[in-house]
């Protein structure tokens, strides 16, 4: 095992792609001779040159187009946003052309491509570059979703997503590039997509929480575990498709569910996994499910109404003590 950075196991699995498949390149917004926004990129135009290392104008639009394209004639492009609040910008290129391609045209056409960058939160960047978006995307048929939480699950994941045939959606916490975690120096590690992983066994509730919200959970099972309550941890890993099968079978275990998402409440991932567990395992429910998510209300820039804003370690706690009458 090695341990990386989870920026590092990033540029890994592009660099292992990009070695591997001459059809593979990336492009995006500095991603070339400044090495990229959060040096994810670090060294790849030293590699591989500016044919396949590409820097592009301010225009998200206009090259998530240019991949859009690329993909629909044989080549396999890496399309890095700088946050995906800015791909807001690009969306028709994502929503309407990447995702429906192949269903529009009989499937005489596939759309190979990853586009990946930061999503939800960073930290004061005020309410415009603070958002979740991984819920958003997962609505649309044709396009898969994944929001990892450690570096090892980064690399695999990001192997698979550049191999597959389909528009995916890697999405990356800004506040987890300097995490530090094993990953294995198996040759051509990759992880599949929708596969989810227990990462905390236990008896009482299950957890399921990704991104940075994972280790809120983490947090929240070591001070319950404290009070004899073991929660099971269950981080999906993959957005779209969901591993509802993996929550179900905890919950017949456990009886219960607190759902972390780091996203408004309405619509988000918390309200389409609690939906599925009521439809699939009402009856092994001792409670009602609860979720643990951003209020409906925007990112404010003061530090401690950020602080106040984002769902912690103790508000976890909280839905936990709820759901075992603990509270």
């Amino acid at each position: 095992m090695a341990e990386l950075q989870f920026r590092e196991a990033i540029k890994q699995a592009i660099d292992e792609e990009m070695e591997s498949d001459e059809n593979v390149f990336i492009m995006g917004e500095e991603v070339a001779e400044y090495n990229g926004a959060y040096k994810v990129t670090e060294g790849l135009l030293d590699k591989y040159g500016f044919r396949r290392v590409i820097d592009t104008p301010i225009s998200e639009l206009g090259f998530a187009g240019i991949g859009v394209g690329a993909a629909m004639n044989g080549l396999r492009p890496i399309v890095e946003f700088m946050t995906f609040n800015f791909a807001v910008l690009a969306a028709d290129q994502i929503i309407n052309h990447a995702s429906k391609a192949r269903y529009m045209l009989g499937g005489q056409v596939s759309t190979p491509i990853v586009f990946r960058g930061a999503n939800a939160s960073a930290g004061q960047l005020g309410a415009t570059h603070s958002v979740a978006y991984d819920s958003m995307y997962a609505m649309f048929p044709g396009l898969k979703v994944i929001y990892t939480s450690e570096p090892e699950d980064a690399k695999g994941l990001l192997k698979s997503a550049i191999r597959d045939d389909d528009p995916v959606l890697f999405m990356e916490s800004e506040q987890m590039y300097g995490l530090k975690g094993e990953v294995t120096e198996e040759e051509d590690f990759t992880i599949p997509i929708g596969k989810g992983k227990i990462k905390r066994e236990g008896d009482d509730v299950t957890v399921v929480a990704t991104g940075k919200m994972y280790h809120i959970a983490q947090n929240a099972a070591k001070e319950l575990a404290k009070d004899g309550v073991e929660c099971e941890i269950i981080d999906p890993r993959t957005i779209k498709p969901l591993d509802i099968e993996m929550i179900i079978e905890s919950i017949k275990k456990t009886n219960r569910c607190v759902v972390v998402d780091e996203s408004h409440p309405f619509g988000g991932l918390a309200s389409e996994v609690g939906f599925l567990i009521q439809r699939e395992a009402f009856d092994y429910l001792d409670a009602p499910v609860q979720r643990v998510t951003l209020p409906d209300v925007n990112a404010p820039f003061s530090k401690p109404l950020f602080d106040l804003w984002l769902p912690d370690a103790k508000n976890v706690v909280e839905a936990v003590n709820t759901v075992t009458y603990r509270k």
